[in-house]
């Protein structure tokens, strides 16, 4: 990407929760990504502790995950300097912004949210109000800086859209107030599918973990999951129809080694499957090894990393204020 000036340079934001381990899916379809993006948009980027708590965390864990996600995001190359590192609930405007958007939220959007259907069939004792409106905090985040590109999965384009709704319909009301979002969604290695079952995305909640590579897996480790991955009854490396378990490996295998399906499907030609999982194992080690090395450092060094959340708090709340300045002057409230 080309360098721009601040002053052309449009607002790009994204967030993970710290909710679990992060898995080579976050990796490949997000963090690996983000840097890039910092030499073309002015970035935003966040750790989303208060989704996280619409499912029960033990709280000791959720502030480690928070300190390890943040870590994480700087291992894989965000530089504080050049973007906005923060966490979500050190900016109380998330909140606030959150409460006066879901007053222009309908009933039935948030009804067919379908991640709010499958996280309840999942958590059927704590189906939660938190669990069916962060659709709305999840626009907040987003309408809150003014962002005009969000970087997103294909399974996030339901909320991105609520987002958009949300920003016209406030506009259409009170006049242009927030920017409506566009999604960027990234043509390889958008979607990392789960090793065990390779029709399902990999998730770092599942409970099985030879289905997920975590981040931070040993080299041992990665390599093993790598061999038990599912796959078909073929033994030609190919990618097409039928050949889920192949295809996710050649899209992981691509997105380390930069090759084309093509020139994959030459190089393991009258190859077995053994011979590419383990290929496939040995690249994802070697591409995660400097990440790991970096992260450890900086888990060492708490005290950076709450340097690194107070200024990334003070500069996201100086955007935020102002958008919500704007809002509550236009919805009709005193401010003093």
């Amino acid at each position: 990407m080309s360098e721009n000036t601040a002053a052309e340079r449009k607002t790009a934001l994204s967030g993970i929760q710290p909710s679990g381990n992060l898995t080579l899916g976050n990796y490949l379809g997000a963090l690996s990504n983000f840097s890039d993006f910092t030499n073309e948009y002015n970035c935003f980027y966040c750790v989303v502790d208060l989704h996280s708590i619409t499912v029960r965390q033990v709280p000791a864990e959720l502030r480690r995950r928070t300190y390890e996600v943040l870590a994480l995001y700087i291992a894989c190359g965000l530089d504080p300097e050049k973007c906005t590192l923060f966490v979500q609930s050190h900016v109380h405007e998330h909140a606030e912004l959150s409460w006066m958007l879901s007053c222009f939220t309908m009933f039935g959007e948030l009804s067919r949210m379908t991640q709010f259907k499958d996280k309840s069939a999942k958590h059927a004792d704590n189906i939660n109000a938190g669990l069916f409106t962060y659709p709305v905090l999840m626009a907040a985040d987003i309408l809150l800086y003014q962002a005009d590109v969000i970087p997103i999965g294909q399974d996030q384009k339901q909320h991105l859209e609520l987002a958009r709704d949300i920003a016209e319909r406030f506009n259409g009301v009170f006049s242009p107030t927030f920017t409506v979002p566009e999604p960027y969604i990234p043509k390889v290695g958008a979607n990392i599918m789960s090793l065990a079952e390779p029709t399902k995305k990999m998730s770092k909640s599942d409970t099985n973990e030879n289905a997920v590579i975590r981040i931070l897996d040993d080299r041992d480790t990665v390599i093993r999951k790598f061999r038990r991955a599912v796959t078909d009854s073929d033994t030609s490396v190919r990618y097409a129809d039928g050949k889920d378990g192949i295809k996710n490996l050649m899209t992981i295998y691509s997105c380390f080694t930069g090759k084309d399906y093509a020139e994959i499907e030459r190089e393991f030609e009258g190859k077995g499957y053994g011979d590419f999982k383990t290929a496939v194992g040995e690249v994802t080690a070697d591409g995660l090894a400097p990440v790991q090395k970096r992260f450890s450092e900086f888990m060492a060094d708490k005290a950076y990393l709450e340097t690194v959340m107070r200024d990334g708090a003070e500069k996201a709340s100086r955007t935020a204020r102002k958008t919500v300045s704007k809002v509550k002057r236009k919805l009709g409230f005193v401010t003093l």
